[in-house]
């Protein structure tokens, strides 16, 4: 068998969650898989082996944990992310029930309207912060009403899926000053499953599926934490990312504003280059192999997504931003049967977002310096001050 090279960066570090690729690259060009001493797991890097783990739940399974610490492993039980199985069929089936593509395409024009209302704002300002301003405001406002969260609580939303995603980390000051907001959501999720919810919001939904005998009551509350958690931080992360990459690449831009139609394959660019989620977790369940190398069973297994999505072998020129790219292939939402529930509503939102950009705004260009939002597993930002000009 290839024999099992070592990587000794701790790749949770300040500096490598500011600049990941080089520590990605040196992954991939050591090998299929490679063992982290920093962490003490081994981790796949390249786009092939990443696709052959998540695809095969079996091997690589999710039900103990998929994060890098034992505490969220075994309190996140019970979510979809992290069942297998029939458990995890059974749960999927629920939680995906109002994001079909036919529900989707009901919600569209609603988040299109709010876009262009709210980008009409914007550009009339001339200048903005992206994230607060624009990015956060669909996942922060029109999607809590979607899910039927009560009002009293929707101020921590945001903080409480930044410290779900700081959580999943390995066990470092991060993943602990996250315990504090993990019990905040958790009590919410308790809460909103006692409570008296607005009917036909995908909340309400779980909770008719527990009335008609689907699932256990006691499982609604892990059920609305698999609604909660990664419909906030994901999607402000990928229209961020978006619009950064826009304001450094203005040709892009220009091309986008010119071919509209390109919205959806921009956004997938954006997405592969600059991936909202950087990694989870597996555990082999047997002894086996990724490409020659030898896993035995009961390792925990680092998935980079990331990282795959900027693989040479994958892809050409695979640090450049070309929106001509056909990305669709990539991994950013995961993939197999534990791919992003909710990735239908993601593009909903970042496609309204840019549709709403391009019929508007000439030029996007950086107003002064971002700042990066240092989490665990989200790579995002915390300000990004833009200028545009108005079409």
């Amino acid at each position: 068998m290839t024999p099992l090279p070592t990587y000794d960066h701790d790749l949770f570090s300040d500096d490598a969650l500011l600049e990941p690729f080089g520590h990605h690259r040196a992954l991939r060009d050591a090998g299929p898989v490679v063992w982290l001493s920093a962490h003490e797991v081994y981790a796949v890097a390249r786009y092939e082996d990443v696709r052959a783990v998540l695809e095969d739940p079996h091997t690589f399974c999710s039900g103990r944990g998929v994060g890098l610490n034992d505490f969220i492993n075994e309190g996140g039980r019970g979510t979809t992310l992290m069942s297998d199985g029939e458990e995890h069929e059974r749960q999927r089936e629920i939680i995906g029930r109002p994001l079909t593509p036919a529900r989707l395409a009901e919600l569209r024009p609603d988040a299109q309207a709010i876009a262009d209302t709210l980008v009409d704002e914007l550009v009339s300002k001339g200048s903005f912060e992206a994230v607060s301003e624009l990015a956060g405001v669909l996942p922060a406002t029109w999607v809590p009403d979607l899910l039927g969260w009560p009002e009293s609580g929707r101020e921590h939303l945001l903080a409480w899926a930044n410290a779900s995603f700081d959580g999943l980390g390995p066990l470092n000051q991060r993943a602990i000053a996250a315990a504090e907001g993990l019990l905040g959501m958790t009590a919410f999720a308790h809460e909103v499953a006692r409570a008296d919810l607005p009917p036909g919001t995908m909340a309400a939904g779980v909770l008719d599926a527990a009335a008609r005998g689907e699932i256990e009551e006691s499982r609604c509350p892990m059920l609305i934490i698999d609604y909660l958690a990664p419909s906030l931080d994901t999607t402000v992360s990928a229209i961020g990312n978006a619009l950064w990459l826009f304001a450094n690449h203005p040709g892009q831009w220009r091309q986008l504003r010119d071919d509209p139609s390109r919205v959806k394959q921009a956004l997938n660019e954006a997405l592969r280059l600059e991936s909202p989620i950087s990694c989870f977790s597996r555990i082999t369940t047997v002894d086996t192999t990724v490409n020659g190398v030898g896993v035995p069973a009961g390792s925990r297994i680092l998935v980079s997504y990331a990282s795959a999505n900027r693989d040479e072998r994958r892809w050409d020129r695979a640090d450049q931003f070309d929106i001509n790219r056909e990305s669709a292939g990539h991994v950013a939402f995961g993939y197999g049967i534990h791919a992003c529930a909710g990735m239908g509503l993601a593009r909903l939102e970042g496609a309204a977002i840019l549709t709403s950009l391009v019929e508007r705004v000439e030029t996007i260009e950086l107003a002064g310096p971002p700042q990066r939002k240092l989490n665990n597993l989200i790579r995002s930002f915390r300000s990004l001050p833009v200028r545009v000009t108005a079409r």
